[in-house]
């Protein structure tokens, strides 16, 4: 993984919402590096920061502290117009709710191509680029003349994931880009996801709360509690030693498609205030070769006493 170019890298990210007498740290700290080609998951509960950090990448949050890295150019705060263009056009977004992130009032073709605007296309250019998306995505050239109300959740998303392809991106963030859609349409997508990411060379950052989709998709995953990473390893390492509770709290509340086992499971829960970190105070440590943790030194202890 090491050889592999590094295409964005978020270094002490911090973003903070609210007034300066009442700040609220929604971002603390967080930091790790996404290498060409690879799917990155971002996997935590409602309201730990993980949509805060995709949105602050593609510059729809501002960022009180660190810096966001592409290619090797610093792209959070006061950055040039040219980059700026850059930026807006090689790093697309997959919202969550493909409902409420297509115009209503717009047709699909509209929608489609709205990024395309003011580059001074042909109207043919532009309708082929259209159709191409759709077709890429699994929908009909047709559709461009229909209204997202005229379309199922599983299709509304393909409009959105052509949305996002037709400004050939490099780097696509995908919010919780299933979590919306029926689960005999989950899988669709994901396989037209990991389709498109061989046929095109993308590179994902796959943001859920879902750690059993996550495990199939992704390279690999960091998990981020109330604002802080406190896990990153590759997929498989992650599942088979999860070192840090909160971790394994999560990993405990996956669903078990045999009924007896999911009755016998013993769920965990994550309590911080059980661990000591006001007079010892965790750091963000390699513990195994690409296996990070959010540890202190108590902690760590015991992770070396168990080998």
């Amino acid at each position: 993984m090491s050889e592999r170019k590094k295409l964005l890298e978020v270094n002490n990210l911090e973003v903070t919402f609210g007034s300066r007498r009442h700040p609220f740290r929604a971002v603390k700290g967080v930091s790790f590096d996404i290498f060409e080609g690879e799917t990155f998951g971002l996997v935590g509960e409602s309201g730990s920061g993980k949509t805060t950090i995709g949105r602050a990448i593609i510059r729809i949050h501002p960022t009180s502290g660190g810096e966001i890295r592409y290619r090797g150019q610093k792209i959070n705060g006061r950055i040039s117009a040219a980059l700026d263009r850059t930026v807006t056009r090689q790093i697309q977004m997959i919202f969550q709710d493909p409902m409420a992130s297509l115009n209503e009032r717009a047709k699909v073709d509209y929608i489609v191509s709205e990024g395309l605007y003011g580059r001074h296309l042909k109207e043919e250019e532009r309708r082929e680029k259209v159709a191409k998306a759709l077709s890429d995505v699994g929908l009909l050239p047709e559709f461009a003349s229909r209204f997202p109300h005229e379309f199922s959740g599983g299709q509304r998303q393909r409009i959105g994931i052509a949305r996002a392809l037709i400004m050939d991106p490099d780097f696509i963030i995908a919010d919780e880009p299933i979590s919306a859609l029926d689960v005999s349409i989950r899988a669709q997508v994901l396989n037209l996801m990991s389709q498109l990411q061989k046929e095109r060379g993308l590179t994902y950052l796959f943001i859920a709360h879902d750690l059993s989709v996550v495990r199939f998709i992704c390279d690999r995953i960091a998990v981020i509690h109330k604002g802080e990473l406190v896990e990153l390893a590759e997929s498989e390492q992650l599942f088979a030693n999860p070192l840090h509770p909160y971790t394994q709290a999560l990993l405990s509340a996956i669903p078990m498609p045999d009924p007896i086992a999911e009755k016998q499971k013993k769920l965990l829960v994550y309590d911080p205030s059980m661990h000591h970190y006001e007079n010892d105070p965790p750091a963000w440590v390699e513990v195994e070769p690409g296996h990070f943790l959010l540890a202190n030194q108590e902690e760590l202890e015991k992770i070396r006493d168990k080998r």
